[in-house]
């Protein structure tokens, strides 16, 4: 059975490790020292690499781990990762043997032209997405080079996955991004009650990610575009009713570039 372990880099990113029988594929590797340190202390070999977007802190360490290790290389068809032997524009389904493991692609355009996300649905029982700087913990990524329309379409892919679908996203922002959340929503209890959870874990060390996509869906704004107090949220925002969901969904997420 593949196990999933995170690796810290940088101030906040995750390096997620997919292993099993020896053998890891590594996603968004932004930096290869916390990669190299994991396969010589455990003796794993690597076996493929797994690319979101084209971001530095998601992609910089390729080249070193490349110059290591000759493997497949899977990335977004639509931006420049040099080092990527496999590019994916999303609705693939790709296969690490050495794993047994099969993924499927989502295109999640947005906070990049071409980002994509890796979907496991086999993978811890209930499934789990890697799904990079699309989706985070009570948050999304800002639109670097997409629109609302692309971003929230991207979110909408991601939303109907089952509930119970473990998101492994790219960084440690839930804390800072549930304190919009309550901004946003601040009569939900489910907010302030997630929000006081992740508080202990954060005060304990512990990591809230990977978290699911039912918890998402009951507390991220960027997911409850149809909510009322969200609706209402972003039409103090424009000064008027937003016309539909992408409306929404843009205001809020201006506002919390704001915030």
């Amino acid at each position: 059975m593949t196990e999933i372990l995170g690796l810290h880099a940088f101030d906040d990113n995750y390096i997620w490790l997919l292993r099993d029988r020896g053998c890891v594929a590594v996603v968004d590797p932004g930096d290869a020292a916390p990669v190299l340190r994991h396969l010589e202390q455990s003796g794993d070999r690597l076996c493929a690499i797994l690319a979101t977007h084209h971001h530095g802190d998601h992609v910089g360490g390729l080249a070193e781990l490349l110059a290591r290790f000759p493997v497949p290389v899977y990335g977004p068809s639509l931006e420049n990762i040099p080092g990527v032997s496999h590019p994916l524009a999303g609705g693939e389904r790709i296969e690490v043997s050495e794993l047994a493991l099969e993924l499927e692609i989502i295109d999640v355009p947005g906070h990049t032209r071409g980002h994509i996300a890796y979907y496991g649905p086999s993978l811890d029982d209930n499934g789990a997405i890697f799904c990079g700087d699309t989706l985070f913990g009570a948050g999304c990524g800002r639109l670097f080079e997409g629109t609302p329309a692309q971003m929230h379409q991207s979110l909408a892919r991601l939303a109907v996955l089952p509930a119970p679908t473990l998101v492994y996203c790219a960084h440690e922002y839930t804390q800072s991004n549930l304190r919009f959340a309550i901004a946003v929503e601040p009569g939900s209890i489910a907010v302030q009650r997630r929000s006081e959870s992740v508080a202990r874990d954060r005060a304990a060390g512990r990591s809230t990610i990977p978290t699911t996509i039912g918890t998402e869906l009951e507390t991220n704004p960027f997911l409850r575009w149809d909510a009322p107090a969200v609706r209402s949220a972003a039409a103090s925002r424009l000064g008027h009713v937003p016309a539909d969901a992408v409306e929404t969904f843009a205001a809020i997420r201006e506002w919390k570039n704001r915030f």
